[in-house]
């Protein structure tokens, strides 16, 4: 990947025009930037769960998790979240203050100054006078890259890292389901070779999106997209598995498909996205998963979701060490610590401070 590329040299419209392959060059100079899923590289993913791992370890002695807390403590974090959202921007924060990061936050723009007619560029340009990187969510897909390139035009770059962007793009979700997969995996081969099953609204899931691609960095993965035709997973992301030779199925026949999963990741319906209730005319009633489902999949097999659910996950399943669901949203945490704390490029002083004391598992 080209890292030579700077978004200050670019215009909008030409940034904009570019394949999702080759916006990734544009993101990883200084500041580097996490907008997008095609930015990253199977290295970079195992260097980030290697470091979110010892950063866990570290963290559970006092010493360490005081020692954790002097890393950032001279930086500052913008959370600017314009769509409701829980475990994302509570585990972001959590993993700023793991890293000893101050934080300032609006979590609705109705107590910003776009309520008076303030444009959100404007806004994100007030933030960035006030803080060290910004760490978003909105509604509208594509607008956390147009942050990035704007403030590479303003002379106040910094880092910005996509919790959300409209339907199209959840990068750190994506992080931390990879990093997931890879614990869950680590005593029987790794993620490579897996059969990895996505169930539910795929058509509007940035979730999936943004980790099907991330899957295509993995040796003979195989993806499967269970769900109703109208909400089957896009022909663009389809596009993309076949230009990076990754296998896939797209069927609706989830009972069928049980048996030889690996890994299961259950969405729920995005009926946020619809214009007048049309998700309610769907029948989603054969993309569950419950009790009477645990007797047919693998004892290795994991299932995931990246919550909040419904009804497709039964709550009978919860105890079940192959529902790793809340152990998923707990690994947010740490991932995003270890991608904050790369994103200042101040990871070798947990890899030093780890190879030195060496704390417990």
């Amino acid at each position: 990947m080209d890292t030579d590329k700077k978004l200050s040299g670019i215009s909008w419209k030409d940034f904009k025009a570019l394949p999702l392959t080759e916006k990734g060059g544009y993101f990883q100079s200084e500041p580097p930037h996490t907008l997008i899923a095609q930015q990253f590289t199977r290295t970079k993913l195992e260097e980030l769960c290697t470091l979110a791992t010892r950063i866990k370890r570290i963290n559970k002695r006092r010493e360490g998790a005081n020692f954790l807390k002097t890393l950032l403590s001279d930086k500052r974090a913008m959370l600017y979240f314009a769509q409701p959202s829980s475990r994302t921007y509570l585990s972001h924060n959590a993993a700023c203050q793991i890293l000893g990061l101050d934080t300032m936050d609006v979590r609705d723009t109705k107590t910003s100054s776009e309520v008076k007619g303030e444009s959100p560029e404007d806004t994100i340009r007030t933030f960035s006078s006030y803080a060290d990187m910004i760490i978003m969510r909105h509604p509208v897909g594509g607008f956390a890259e147009r942050v990035a390139w704007m403030l590479a035009h303003t002379g106040r770059e910094i880092p910005v890292l996509n919790a959300g962007s409209g339907s199209d793009q959840h990068p750190t979700q994506a992080l931390l389901d990879i990093y997931t997969l890879e614990r869950s995996f680590e005593k029987i081969g790794g993620v490579d070779g897996k059969h990895v099953v996505f169930v539910g609204d795929l058509m509007r899931g940035r979730t999936v999106r943004s980790l099907a691609w991330m899957l295509t960095l993995y040796k003979d993965v195989t993806l499967y997209f269970v769900a109703p035709e109208q909400l089957q997973i896009g022909q663009d992301i389809l596009h993309l598995l076949d230009q990076a030779g990754t296998r896939y199925v797209v069927t609706q026949d989830f009972a069928g498909i049980m048996p030889i999963a690996d890994a299961i990741y259950m969405t729920r319906i995005q009926d946020e996205w619809d214009a007048e209730g049309e998700s309610s005319t769907i029948d989603t009633s054969g993309f569950s998963i419950g009790a009477e489902h645990m007797d047919i999949i693998k004892d290795t097999c994991v299932i995931l979701h990246p919550l909040p659910r419904r009804k497709e996950i039964s709550t009978d399943i919860d105890n079940d060490p192959r529902a790793v669901y809340w152990r998923q949203m707990r690994n947010g945490m740490w991932i995003r610590a270890a991608l904050i704390l790369t994103t200042f490029g101040r990871q070798d002083e947990v890899n030093r401070y780890y190879d030195d004391y060496k704390p417990g598992t």
